[in-house]
């Protein structure tokens, strides 16, 4: 990209990078382990782990998966040096297009309370809230 971006999916090489920028981000909550999450979707072939790169920094990364229902985007997170600056945008684009091109109809997302940056991007960007409520069912661990 003439910007000095590459938008790639991440390899096992990038977790070091991806998980310390997505705790920089303040994505991480401690009942989820971000390095499971990042192993499991590298073994799952309906997610990918879109990293954007400078150099050979990763400065930006999303996790997009498609559940045969629906896809759902995770885990968007920029470096500090590059908020603002339409890559949160161009990542999101990359994802949604990749979940066009195997036939998903619909992408939802979950942004927990108190996150108004995340909400501004997405209604900017069209995105509509949805009248559904979230409830969650811990299968194998509690949470504190």
């Amino acid at each position: 990209m003439t910007d000095g971006l590459f938008i790639r999916d991440a390899t096992d090489l990038d977790e070091a990078q991806i998980v310390d920028l997505w705790e920089a981000a303040g994505l991480t909550r401690p009942w989820n382990d971000p390095h499971a999450d990042f192993a499991l979707a590298l073994r799952t072939p309906t997610t990918r782990i879109l990293s954007a790169t400078e150099g050979d920094q990763i400065v930006g990364t999303l996790m997009v998966g498609f559940d045969g229902h629906r896809g759902w985007l995770y885990y968007l997170g920029v470096s500090p040096h590059r908020r603002r600056s339409g890559l949160a945008t161009r990542l999101i684009s990359e994802a949604t297009d990749w979940l066009r091109s195997i036939g998903c109809p619909k992408v939802e997302l979950m942004i927990r309370d108190g996150n108004s940056q995340a909400k501004l991007l997405y209604e900017a960007l069209g995105w509509q809230v949805e009248p559904v409520s979230v409830y969650a069912h811990w299968l194998n661990q509690e949470r504190d």
